[in-house]
């Protein structure tokens, strides 16, 4: 458990709660990644007692910092809780299931191709200290050309991007699946500038292909953080009760443009439905079809951007 340095007066509790999870097989940086920032809050605020003022105090600063972001997040305190009153704490708070009630599931972004050019022009002057000076491109750029989950790019290892032979492999994902993807030569050239700082400045065997500034892989957090960073920066609109545009919005922007272009070329969309499917990583073709069934208006407004010249339309992988 070297490495989970807590500070709180929690420090001993959270260090045994993750050696159980560990010993039970979950490994994940996203659950330890949360309690140090719960762990911090509780440092900053002088908490001494683990009780619904803390726990909620915690959740509500969490939300506010991370806005329309799915709130999962939220089962590692509650488990924490319980671990808590099973080991001598029977008053700890255990976070009340009815903020599971609160949950707004997000709907997709429509990029343009004005609103993509822009964001990636903001990326690549961005102004940081941080390793997302070099790496903003490349990692929204792979998710925007592969439709890959976000999930699925921060957790890329060095050895599953291969430069020589273009393509990449995505390692027990989604439903323990695996699948290696292609990759272009304008993508090749982008993840090749970002990989060589990243050696000069970690070495040969950096934890991740995207890394932060201790060489960890990317938080979950910090690329929300950085989206929204870029997107603000760049001058893009937001709107002020409608959709907000994410991360994972490449994903469905990724699977609407191969349809929009099949539909363009006259293809039968239908028979190609299954190459998008596994090229995805989905289960199922039901899976597919949500991209187009949650955004109604999508067929009706990538034909006025190709009516108008421009549909930013990707082909990785759907020659």
């Amino acid at each position: 458990m070297s490495g989970h340095v807590f500070t709180s007066v929690f420090a001993h509790d959270l260090t045994q709660y993750l050696a159980f999870k560990e010993s039970m097989g979950c490994h994940g940086n996203s659950r330890i990644w949360y309690l140090h920032s719960f762990d911090a809050y509780c440092t900053e605020h002088g908490v001494q007692t683990f009780n619904r003022q803390a726990v909620e105090g915690w959740v509500v600063e969490m939300k506010s910092s991370q806005p329309g972001s799915p709130p999962s997040w939220m089962s590692y305190i509650r488990d924490f809780g319980r671990w808590m009153r099973a080991h001598g704490s029977p008053d700890a708070y255990v976070l009340a299931g009815s903020w599971k009630s609160e949950v707004v599931h997000s709907q997709p972004y429509l990029f343009s191709r004005e609103e993509i050019s822009t964001f990636f022009l903001a990326a690549a002057a961005m102004e940081t200290t941080s390793p997302w000076k070099w790496q903003a491109v490349a990692f929204f750029a792979l998710m925007h050309s592969c439709g890959l989950r976000t999930c699925e790019t921060r957790r890329l290892k060095p050895q599953d991007v291969d430069l020589t032979e273009g393509f990449i492999d995505v390692v027990w994902s989604k439903g323990n699946c695996s699948r290696r993807l292609p990759i272009t030569g304008e993508i090749i050239t982008v993840l090749s500038d970002c990989d060589r700082i990243s050696r000069r400045r970690f070495g040969q065997n950096r934890s991740g292909f995207f890394v932060s500034s201790t060489g960890a892989p990317v938080s979950p957090v910090s690329i929300g953080v950085m989206f929204n960073r870029i997107w603000d920066q760049a001058g893009l609109p937001r709107s002020i009760e409608g959709k907000q545009p994410r991360p994972y919005d490449f994903r469905h922007h990724f699977a609407y443009a191969n349809i929009e272009r099949w539909m363009a070329e006259g293809q039968d969309v239908n028979m190609m439905l299954p190459y998008l499917t596994r090229y995805m990583g989905h289960a199922t073709l039901g899976s597919t079809f949500y991209y187009v069934h949650t955004s109604p208006d999508f067929m009706a407004g990538y034909a006025e951007f190709t009516r108008n010249g421009q549909g930013l339309l990707p082909e990785v992988g759907f020659q």
